[in-house]
């Protein structure tokens, strides 16, 4: 197929702390990384001016850049406004760390879009992101939704529905095909204007699941039931990845495609084994 994209891992799913992360990153053979900035040390208050640059010039030492950030503060993602206050203000903080990392990404959920654009809760989503997507447009960057709570059209049509493109889009092919069903293939075509960043990561639908069951949290009762998806190894999977490389390549997608791996024994075979799948595309 003769991708060209470069690949990226999760440090964190390695589950060995930053920098022994980041030096496992390079020995598996990526170009770069993702990293979670809500907690610990990446949070961005404890980042000051002297440890950014500290952490730049570890990074580029290594080799590696940093294809995203990931700022996801779960519960409802953007649906409280009681809530949206203090959330937004640190989605901004991880941005402008992005930014001072050389990285113009970070991802996050807002929360399930509602099928219905008059229902109340999706002006609140537009109203949030609305502040974000300026934010990031004035700066250069872009919070990226990632993919998987909702269909890729009604994606589609609520980040047709905001002011700017700072908003776009983290697309995850596993999600899409663990909880709505959806075509990756053919999400990529649809939301083709709006990806700034890809996931690597296969699963298997068992059964039809609500996607509130996973991704409502305070919308609605998590029922204790048996999960209707399995998170597998890539290519063990539902996800078609010659389909959705060469989507990818149809939309002339020129970023990051970044191994997350969320469950397993052995993330750091399992990780490496991703790395080599994604390389074999590249012949």
């Amino acid at each position: 197929m003769g991708l060209t994209n470069k690949i990226g891992v999760i440090v964190d799913s390695f589950g060995l702390g930053i920098r022994e992360g980041l030096i496992k990153a390079k020995e598996i053979g990526a170009d770069g990384v993702q990293i979670w900035v809500t907690q610990g040390e990446m949070e961005p208050d404890n980042m000051n001016a002297e440890k950014r640059a500290e952490l730049k010039r570890f990074i580029r030492e290594l080799g590696l850049d940093i294809s995203a950030l990931c700022a996801d503060f779960g519960g409802s993602g953007f649906k409280d406004p009681a809530q949206n206050g203090w959330k937004i203000e640190k989605s901004k903080r991880a941005l402008d760390l992005a930014l001072d990392l050389d990285c113009r990404v970070v991802t996050t959920h807002i929360g399930i879009v509602p099928e219905d654009p008059a229902d109340p809760v999706y002006a609140i989503l537009q109203e949030a992101c609305n502040e974000l997507a300026a934010y990031a447009h004035s700066l250069g960057g872009y919070f990226a939704i990632e993919t998987g709570p909702e269909t890729a059209e009604r994606l589609k049509g609520f980040l047709d529905s905001l002011d700017t493109k700072g908003v776009a889009v983290n697309f995850d092919p596993a999600n899409m095909v663990m909880v709505t069903g959806d075509d990756p293939a053919r999400g990529v075509h649809t939301l083709k204007d709006y990806i700034v960043h890809t996931h690597v990561k296969d699963g298997v639908r068992l059964r039809e699941v609500n996607p509130y069951d996973v991704y409502g949290a305070l919308d609605h009762t998590k029922l204790d039931q048996e999960p209707g998806f399995k998170e597998v190894p890539v290519g063990e999977g539902g996800v078609d990845f010659d389909a959705y490389f060469q989507a990818l390549q149809d939309i002339g997608y020129g970023g990051y495609l970044t191994v997350e791996r969320e469950v397993g024994d052995t993330p750091e075979a399992d990780i490496k084994q991703a790395v080599d799948f994604i390389k074999r595309y590249r012949a």
